[in-house]
């Protein structure tokens, strides 16, 4: 059995918030399970070409937009699956972060961070 407090976990910047990583590869699950806060106001640029993830927003509001440019509102209660690596902007709210519970299959090592910087999708 796996007990752990949000107080106790590795928490990594990604870039445009933390990422709490409850569990991870390591743990031997399969998959990892990540809380994860997205600062007010910003706007990513992600693609998980190694990795499907599922988001449920349990805070805050923002929007994930898709290729099309559709634009998808989330709020609490709005599960979100990029169940085709999709590459999509991840945005939130001007006045409030944006706190989602992530699911990450394949799971994830622990030490990966976005690199925003550059023109292209942050990815890994």
């Amino acid at each position: 059995m796996i007990i752990r407090n949000i107080e106790n976990v590795r928490t990594v910047d990604w870039g445009n918030g933390l990422s709490r990583r409850f569990l991870l590869e390591s743990d031997g699950m399969g998959y990892t399970i990540t809380d994860t806060t997205v600062r007010a106001g910003t706007k990513s640029r992600l693609e998980y070409r190694n990795h499907l993830e599922a988001c449920y927003c349990i805070e805050g509001s923002g929007e994930v937009i898709d290729m099309a440019g559709t634009s998808h509102p989330i709020t609490p209660g709005t599960l979100y699956a990029l169940d085709q690596h999709d590459p999509h902007f991840l945005v939130a709210s001007p006045h409030e972060d944006l706190r989602l519970v992530c699911v990450f299959t394949p799971a994830l090592r622990g030490d990966e961070t976005h690199d925003l910087s550059g023109d292209g999708f942050s990815h890994y």
